[in-house]
């Protein structure tokens, strides 16, 4: 995947936020937000507040596990290609490989159903996950808008 830091042109926005659950509709709304002036149909809508709001929950139940902490968005525009950028500076995850098989689940006891990355990969066109245990995690989405047609043709 490209590097988002990399990527030198378009419009971005940046949101931090405290990781707490209530601001995971913040996030969703401000990914939505920002996706407008792109013209995106309802489904690409859907997608991209699906994914934000997965990669949100996981930083801030996984990430910080109950502590205080910050949430970093960053949505970026190279053309018509979306970039997302989910940051938390929390506990990191021991095994990336292991934590995105779906079903996968470290708080059982929450109701989390292990699904959270299988739902970022099946809405986002690309993903990729780095962290360091004790440092954080990112998680990077791209999504590229316009591929679906507004009117479908039979």
């Amino acid at each position: 995947m490209n590097d988002y830091s990399k990527v030198k042109t378009g419009n971005e926005m940046e949101l931090i936020f405290s990781a707490i659950s209530e601001n995971e509709g913040l996030a969703r709304v401000a990914a939505a937000a920002f996706v407008t002036t792109k013209n995106p149909t309802l489904e690409e809508v859907a997608d991209i507040k699906t994914a934000v709001s997965e990669a949100v929950t996981n930083a801030i139940i996984h990430g910080y596990e109950e502590e205080e902490g910050k949430v970093i968005l960053r949505c970026r525009f190279e053309e018509n290609v979306l970039w997302v950028e989910v940051e938390d500076k929390g506990v990191g995850i021991e095994n990336i490989d292991r934590a995105m098989e779906p079903m996968y689940t470290t708080k059982p006891d929450m109701e989390r159903s292990g699904m959270g990355f299988s739902f970022m990969e099946a809405f986002m066109d690309e993903l990729e996950v780095t962290s360091v245990p004790g440092e954080g995690t990112l998680v990077r989405m791209k999504k590229e808008i316009g591929v679906t047609p507004w009117i479908y043709e039979e």
